[in-house]
């Protein structure tokens, strides 16, 4: 009986923790800084947070330098020729006389003009062009947030259900181990009755059938226990043979939490529909600026230095200009009304796409809490079921040893207790990967 009582003591004892043992907080922490999707997700933050900032830029002026060289090699002569022209008064009637013209004689080369400056711009109205496309990038920006946002949480998901499946394996080994342990000492009885001649050998016989299934039970067990822990290497960018071990520790929930906690507007992919809406917005007021009037401000300051007349110089100085560019479209056979039609039907389609997603989400979010409701029950059912397994494999032993229960009846008990016991095992699983199920459903991950 002692016996018996230290056997599930050591079952049930805490596993012993050394220093470098990992935690599932140390395997998120490590999953997380070494998963690539996390860092592709980063990378992709970046581009749309420069992409914000490069659409920002468009509403202040953009100054920039430009130069002009150019050759020609135009060298030819304008000619007039002189003489006697007509004098007119002041109301173009001829008055008789006439004065002499000498002529003119001009001879130009083009060659060599160059010259350059600082070209000031700054739009004052492109038809909402610049603000639309300033908040697509705004919404670029968050949606790949959110979508960092999800790649964690499934990061989060699959490292703590590897991490769990590790500890699911480890305890089954230990019931297993368990188990044999009992059975073992049952075979050792047995013998030593079968020895005395207190018994037949079948009996010896069955116990043996049970002590290799057990035995088999514990390969199985140590085999699950290699493959948790690849897979958790796997999720932890370490080689598949590394050899890591864990504190086994799962942070249960203490209780079920309210139904009207359930809601789906803090989960990404809700925030993803949501934005993916007001980016087709965007895109329809980008798509109308195209056949709204654009004002922009124009100012230039440069140099220009070409173009010999009789050998002076024409153009030798500095010049500026200040000036208002306003285009708008007149005719472009319905293009750009086609265009703003098809970018309000596709938002229109997202809209719809939305809505639709939402009540999925919303779906899976009332599935994952009741799978989470009858995951604490099933806790419960299998801590009951392990007490009156206990208490009936303790009064088996005890009938058995005093000879009132056949061998079959105790090996029945013992057969219960083991199924009992994992199935303990499976359920406290089974509710720790229930609350991760729950809390990526409703964005809490």
């Amino acid at each position: 009986m002692n016996n018996f009582k230290l056997l599930i003591f050591a079952l049930l004892a805490p596993i012993s923790v050394s220093a470098q043992t990992l935690s599932i907080a140390e395997c998120v922490d490590i999953a997380l800084q070494h998963n690539n999707q996390i860092a592709a997700a980063q990378s992709q933050l970046k581009a749309y947070q420069s992409d914000v900032r490069t659409a920002r830029s468009y509403f202040f002026p953009q100054l920039s330098l430009y130069g002009t060289l150019l050759y020609s090699g135009i060298d030819d002569t304008y000619s007039i020729e002189g003489g006697m022209l007509p004098v007119v008064d002041t109301h173009g009637n001829p008055t008789g006389s006439f004065a002499g013209f000498p002529g003119i004689n001009l001879n130009y080369d083009v060659g060599l003009i160059y010259g350059g400056g600082i070209k000031l711009e700054q739009p004052i109205y492109m038809g909402g062009k610049i603000r639309s496309s300033y908040q697509m990038a705004r919404i670029g920006e968050e949606i790949a947030l959110q979508q960092q946002r999800l790649t964690t949480s499934e990061v989060v998901l699959n490292t703590s259900d590897a991490f769990a499946q590790l500890v699911r394996a480890t305890e089954l080994r230990r019931v297993a181990l368990a188990y044999n342990t009992l059975l073992t000492e049952l075979h050792r009885k047995v013998q030593a009755a079968v020895n005395a001649g207190m018994t037949t050998r079948n009996d010896l016989l069955k116990v043996e059938v049970k002590l290799n299934d057990s035995r088999l039970q514990l390969l199985r067990a140590d085999n699950g226990i290699t493959l948790a822990r690849m897979n958790l290497c796997h999720y932890l960018g370490r080689p598949l043979i590394d050899s890591i071990a864990v504190d086994g520790v799962l942070p249960h929930p203490e209780s079920l939490p309210p139904r009207s906690d359930v809601n789906v507007d803090e989960r990404a992919e809700y925030q993803i529909l949501q934005q993916s809406t007001a980016l087709a917005q965007s895109r329809v007021n980008a798509v109308r600026s195209e056949i709204l009037p654009q004002v922009g401000l124009v100012g230039q300051v440069g140099y220009l230095n070409g173009l010999d007349l009789n050998g002076s110089k024409m153009m030798h100085s500095w010049n500026y200009f200040v000036g208002l560019q306003v285009s708008m479209p007149l005719l472009d056979f319905g293009r750009g009304c086609s265009k703003v039609k098809a970018a309000r039907n596709r938002y229109e389609q997202a809209l719809s796409d939305q809505l639709d997603s939402t009540e999925l989400l919303t779906l899976q979010a009332n599935q994952a809490y009741n799978q989470l409701s009858e995951a604490f029950l099933e806790v419960d059912m299998a801590k009951a079921s392990v007490n009156s397994a206990e208490e009936n494999l303790r009064s088996s032993r005890l009938n058995y040893e005093v000879g009132t229960e056949t061998l079959s009846d105790h090996l029945e008990a013992q057969l219960l207790w083991q199924q009992a016991l994992t199935t303990e095992v499976e359920a406290r699983i089974a509710l720790y990967l229930a609350h991760l199920k729950y809390l990526r459903a409703t964005g809490r991950l």
